[in-house]
Parts: C-alpha cells; sequence; structure tokens
C-alpha cells in the first residue's frame, strides 16, 4: 500500500513538472513569437501629411493605389475645404484597396454620418489652444474643457482622440500629457490620448529619451521625421537627419510597440517620392540599430 501511494505520488510530480516545462516552453515561444511582431514594419506604418501636400494633387483612388503601391495599408487623412465632397469616397477607396481610414484630421460636421454608415473608426487628431492668463493649473483645466464637445462626440462614436503638437505651450509634452490626465480624471476622458510629431519637436531633441518615457503611457501614434539641430530644414526624410539613428534607436528600445507614422508635408514634391524616400531612409536606420527583421519589409 505505501509502495502504491509513494508510486502515485512521483506520478504527479513527474506531471506537475512536465506541466511546468510545457508552460515554460510555450511561455518562451509566446515571447519570441511577440519579440518578433513590431510596428516599424513597412506596412503597420502611417502614411500622414499626403493629401494637400502631394504636388499631384491626387484624387482618393489615385492616392488609394499609390499607398497600396508603396507596401502602405495606413493613412492618416488630413484634407482642406475642396476635400470635402470626396470625404466618402475616400472611405470606399480605401476600403476597395484594403487601407486602414487610420486617422483624421480635426473635424467636419460632413465626416460625421459617415463614421456608422462605413462603420470606421478612426483616430480624432486635434491641436487644442494655449489659454493666455492663469496659473498653470487654471490653463490646464481651460485647455481641457475646451475639448469637451469633441471629447464627448468621439466617446459617442467609439473613437479615439488624440491631441497632436504643433509647437507652443500647447505643443509641449508636459502640457499635452496634463490635459489628458484632466480629461481622464474629469471626463470619463479614458479614450484621449497623444499623436506626437518629431517635425513639431526639434526643441525636445536633447532630452527627447526623457520626453518619450514621459508621453508613452499616452501615445496613440508618434510621427518621425529626419531630425537636424534647430529644424535646419524642418521636413527632412528619414535617415537624413543628423539624429535619426539615436532617436529611432531610442524609441525601438523603450518598448513603445503603438503606431508608427512618416510624413509628406512637402508640397514640391510628389506625395509617393517623398514617402519613398522615408521607407529607403527607414530601411536603413533599422539596419544600422540592428532591427534587421523589421528592415526586411521594405
Amino acid at each position: 500500500m505505501r509502495r502504491r501511494i509513494i508510486s502515485e505520488v512521483c506520478c504527479v510530480l513527474t506531471l506537475v513538472g512536465l506541466i511546468g516545462v510545457s508552460s515554460g516552453v510555450l511561455s518562451v515561444v509566446a515571447d519570441e513569437k511577440k519579440a518578433e511582431q513590431t510596428n516599424f514594419h513597412r506596412d503597420q506604418l502611417v502614411a500622414w501629411c499626403i493629401v494637400p501636400f502631394d504636388a499631384k494633387q491626387r484624387g482618393p483612388e489615385a492616392r488609394a493605389i499609390m499607398v497600396r503601391g508603396l507596401g502602405m495599408t495606413r493613412v492618416a487623412y488630413d484634407w482642406r475645404d475642396v476635400h470635402v465632397p470626396t470625404f466618402e469616397d475616400e472611405i470606399l477607396q480605401y476600403k476597395k484597396h484594403e487601407i486602414e481610414f487610420f486617422a483624421f484630421w480635426g473635424w467636419h460636421d460632413a465626416f460625421e454620418p459617415l463614421i456608422a454608415k462605413h462603420g470606421i473608426h478612426p483616430q480624432i487628431w486635434i491641436m487644442f489652444g494655449a489659454p493666455q492668463e492663469g496659473t498653470e493649473e487654471e490653463k490646464i483645466k481651460a485647455a481641457a474643457e475646451s475639448l469637451l464637445p469633441l471629447v464627448e462626440k468621439t466617446r459617442k462614436y467609439n473613437l479615439k482622440l488624440a491631441l497632436y503638437n504643433h509647437g507652443g505651450w500647447s505643443g509641449e509634452p508636459k502640457n499635452m500629457v496634463a490635459v489628458c490626465d484632466y480629461l481622464r480624471k474629469n471626463h470619463k476622458g479614458d479614450h484621449v490620448g497623444i499623436v506626437y510629431n518629431l517635425h513639431h519637436g526639434h526643441e525636445h531633441i536633447a532630452d527627447f529619451a526623457d520626453q518619450l518615457a514621459l508621453l508613452q503611457p499616452y501615445l496613440l501614434c508618434l510621427n518621425l521625421n529626419g531630425m537636424n539641430d534647430n529644424a535646419q530644414p524642418k521636413i527632412l526624410p528619414i535617415g537624413q537627419g543628423q539624429h535619426d539613428v539615436e532617436m529611432i534607436g531610442m524609441i525601438r528600445k523603450s518598448g513603445y510597440t503603438g503606431p508608427i507614422g512618416i510624413i509628406d508635408h512637402r508640397e514640391q514634391l510628389d506625395a509617393e517620392e517623398s514617402l519613398q524616400q522615408n521607407l529607403t531612409g527607414m530601411k536603413q536606420v533599422l539596419e544600422k540599430i540592428g532591427d534587421k527583421k523589421s528592415a526586411q519589409t521594405y
């Protein structure tokens, strides 16, 4: 009887050990698989500033064909008044060519009914004003509460609202974070975050690691740019800036896994040429920082 009990105990212990080993192996495999997934793959990048800034002034269909031809599948849509009549066609062309309507610039009443009609959930990218009076706490409150109509509207449609840096007080990471925190704590603004643009952040090249750490819990998208001191020039293809390798390396090491954008923003250039310059430069930078798996997707 005693031997039988001992034998059964040994079997149980062996089984537990095997389960533990199996769990460990599965965990390692899962971690390796997770490590292989990256937001720097070509088909995960977001194309930004490719509508008004396109020298060819493409329409919705030509733009969708161009984006897919570059191996990209996501667009953040910027627009001017002339583009309002083609909002719906833009959505339809993206669906046809399997492109994600990733973000929409600002807000327009003509766009609102199209959200539910076509079942899209773009991020809404918006700048906010800089209050001129009051303490810092009062300015944060005023800035945040000026956004309340859009906070409520985006919540209604289950959309993310991303605060967009464009220089000045409202483009400072600490102020953007404070506005996000205020909205999250006081106005059910858990869907509010930040889209940070390097081409509007040259003043933070030197302390980029610190700013990235501050922004990271709130980031909904991070738009890259070639970065030289003093914004000379302001818009530069990725890979041509003196700080690109270091800054993109910081992003990769930070653990940020959210969306990454690349920009055209040069109205004198065909958007396809401009995006291709960024893709070529991105591959070179990724190779230099040792991310060969991502580089192989270019």
